[in-house]
């Protein structure tokens, strides 16, 4: 039986559009620099996806239980476990106001909060400080662009 060697025109047929190589490389970047996010995380004994809901819970108090969810974009099953989570470990409490619970910090959760925020900062500013300012400019303006159009698009 005859050998099939793969030519370069053969291999430039199969390649990735540039879509997906952009893609297998953001989500590279994301994987990386959240095992970092989580790294650093675990010297706080704390989870990202607490530190998440730490992080937006403070940033404006009294959002709804729904809102939470929406914005870190997880169902309200997933924020409900974090929630228990972290009010029985005095970080946060939830006021009822007719069927909604409204998210606040404990002084506790806000102090945490307050140290932990500039650290996942630094950390952050550090793993893009590979690129230029200018470059930096033009990933958010590009990954805005993209975000928006994936709103309105249905492919």
């Amino acid at each position: 039986m005859a050998e099939t060697i793969a030519t370069p025109t053969d291999e430039a047929a199969n390649a990735p559009s540039s879509a997906v190589l952009a893609w297998l490389r953001l989500m590279r970047v994301y994987h990386k620099i959240d095992k970092r996010s989580a790294d650093l995380m675990r010297e706080h004994k704390l989870s990202v996806s607490r530190f998440d809901v730490l992080n937006h819970a403070g940033y404006r108090e009294g959002r709804t239980q729904q809102e939470l969810a929406d914005a870190l974009m997880v169902t309200k099953g997933n924020i409900c476990q974090v929630l228990d989570g972290m009010e029985a470990d005095k970080l946060l409490y939830r006021r009822r106001s007719g069927r909604t619970n409204h998210i606040y910090l404990t002084d506790e959760g806000r102090e945490l909060r307050a140290q932990l925020v500039p650290i996942q900062e630094e950390a952050i500013d550090q793993a893009f400080s590979a690129l230029t300012g200018d470059e930096q400019e033009t990933l958010l303006g590009l990954l805005r662009k993209l975000d928006r159009s994936l709103l309105t698009s249905t492919k």
